[in-house]
């Protein structure tokens, strides 16, 4: 490929699958919202909105506190379905996008990394869902799903069962796997979340460094 064409591949927004941020509100176990952390002078949420928009033409947030997000100038849903954790804000992000698949991401992930993510959306073809699995760890919130994910979801919540992977039994999967996701970027780094104030400690020295 071509300087200008690999350049061009790089900036291409994509539209037919929906970038999604999952933002549902204050974390118990951090004891505040996360989303508005800041690293290096920048809040989560912004990162994360920007890095999504450099890579999906429509961009959506799922939260419960629509009115802490409504200076971003994103479309804003609020859960359909209250109590379900990730799990609720994929469906109600399936149930809200314009197009048949999303790619569902958190707000406090601060290290995105585009190369993968374009990685994982151009080779969905078919395939209802693709998650990145590395060893026994799956990563359900840095995923691309269909909208025909929608009938096993919502069985687990009338289950009230509330795992995001307990529904990966009933769909066909593409799990992209550690040799992938190191074409692009070191699987332990690639998917950083926080979810206590020493995570987020030790995630800022990281990215410092």
């Amino acid at each position: 490929m071509s300087i200008m064409k690999e350049k061009s591949a790089q900036n291409k927004l994509y539209d037919h699958i929906t970038g999604v941020i999952l933002a549902g509100g204050s974390s118990k176990r951090y004891g505040q919202n996360k989303a508005f952390l800041k690293i290096g002078g920048v809040r989560l949420i912004d990162n994360v909105l920007q890095e999504m928009k450099s890579i999906f033409k429509e961009v959506i947030l799922i939260t419960n506190e629509k009115k802490k997000y409504e200076y971003l100038e994103v479309e804003i849903f609020e859960d359909l379905v209250k109590g379900f954790g990730p799990l609720g804000g994929i469906y109600t992000g399936l149930m809200s996008i314009s197009n048949q698949a999303g790619f569902f991401v958190a707000c406090d992930m601060p290290r995105i990394n585009r190369q993968l993510v374009r990685y994982m959306v151009d080779i969905k073809g078919n395939h209802r869902a693709v998650v990145p699995a590395v060893a026994e760890n799956i990563e359900p919130l840095h995923a691309i799903y269909s909208r025909s994910c929608l009938k096993p979801i919502r069985h687990l919540i009338d289950s009230k069962r509330y795992q995001v992977r307990l529904f990966y039994d009933s769909i066909p999967v593409r799990y992209v796997k550690e040799d992938e996701i190191r074409k692009f970027c070191c699987p332990s780094k690639a998917f950083l979340n926080i979810n206590t104030p020493d995570e987020f400690d030790k995630i800022q020295s990281l990215i410092k460094a």
